[in-house]
């Protein structure tokens, strides 16, 4: 332990004058002149003849640790070791162009992207890592704690980049492969889908036994409306055209693929329901991690301060109860 501000200790000797104060009064203080003390010594005394010098030990003390504070003791090179909720995820956000249905607001897309993206700013310590699929699957960003990187990324992500098509598979495998050598106890996919697997050479039950043999759970997400939902068409003479167009969610293999790996299957018919669904998937996957903080140094004068209010407040009590003394 150092002080960063020693000068205060010098002040320390002024923190003894209570104390002196007191023995000098008792050595100048004068009574009652008796003939004979005998009969004076044998009474028994009081409490507070005991406790006279109580007080000024207490001011005394306080003065100290306050001057002590005021020194700022430091400890250098310190680790902390907290517990924190953590869990590795991996979100797979489907971007085909079936997710510009209008049946949520603005779109399906825009509504998912922006729960997962509170879905993220409402983490503390979890491993969060974004895969983006149409015909094909690409990682947009890897497990990281970097949550404005994060943010950032998916802010990127948008319908059309990829060829079209939904290759649920090809994204659950690839999930798979990053989270399969992380050291987390708790491994969770989040899927989320408007459609049917069309695309890709996995199929999706297929990457969900993987999953299972890996300890990793998906939790699957079917987004729509039931019956039909709005679409925008672009056409080339008439411009953007308005159309229903059937919602077609392969909810039975969305289930059987969660209920494989211990997951659990979710519809979401709007966006306050996906937000709630992402809600309960939160509770659900807590673990706790160990997370070591190292810092450069570590105050300590909060340690002396709250002890010194303390003895203040306890030499207050003395002089208004058992030392109160009366004109």
């Amino acid at each position: 332990m150092e002080f960063t501000q020693p000068q205060w200790l010098y002040v320390l000797p002024a923190a003894l004058t209570p104390v002196a104060w007191y023995v000098m009064r008792q050595r100048r203080s004068t009574g009652l002149r008796f003939s004979n003390m005998v009969s004076a010594r044998s009474v028994p005394r009081a409490l507070r003849t005991y406790l006279g010098a109580v007080p000024s030990v207490l001011h005394t003390a306080a003065l100290v640790l306050i001057i002590l504070a005021l020194a700022r003791p430091q400890v250098r090179h310190v680790t902390q070791e907290r517990f924190a909720e953590g869990v590795d995820i991996i979100l797979v956000l489907d971007t085909s162009t079936s997710m510009r249905a209008q049946d949520f607001q603005p779109n399906r897309f825009e509504a998912a992207r922006d729960v997962a993206a509170e879905f993220i700013q409402a983490r503390i310590s979890d491993r969060i890592g974004i895969i983006v699929f149409a015909a094909k699957a690409y990682t947009q960003t890897p497990l990281t704690l970097d949550y404005p990187f994060l943010l950032r990324m998916l802010e990127e992500v948008e319908v059309g980049a990829i060829e079209d098509g939904t290759a649920i598979g090809t994204a659950l495998a690839t999930a798979v492969s990053r989270l399969k050598d992380t050291e987390a106890e708790s491994k969770v996919i989040i899927l989320l889908t408007d459609g049917q697997n069309n695309r890709g050479e996995v199929d999706p039950v297929t990457a969900s036994d993987v999953a299972a043999a890996l300890g990793v759970r998906v939790y699957s997400i079917g987004v729509g409306t039931h019956g039909e939902a709005p679409f925008v068409i672009d056409h080339p003479f008439a411009g953007p055209q308005r159309q229903m167009v059937p919602v077609e969610i392969d909810e039975d293999m969305l289930r059987s693929v969660s209920d494989n790996t211990g997951g659990q299957y979710f519809r979401a018919t709007n966006k306050d329901g996906l937000r709630e669904i992402y809600e309960q998937i939160g509770e659900l996957e807590k673990t706790k991690v160990e997370t070591r903080i190292y810092l450069d140094y570590e105050d300590r004068y909060g340690r002396l301060l709250w002890p010194a209010f303390a003895l203040i407040v306890l030499e207050v009590l003395l002089y208004t109860t058992l030392l109160r003394r009366f004109p």
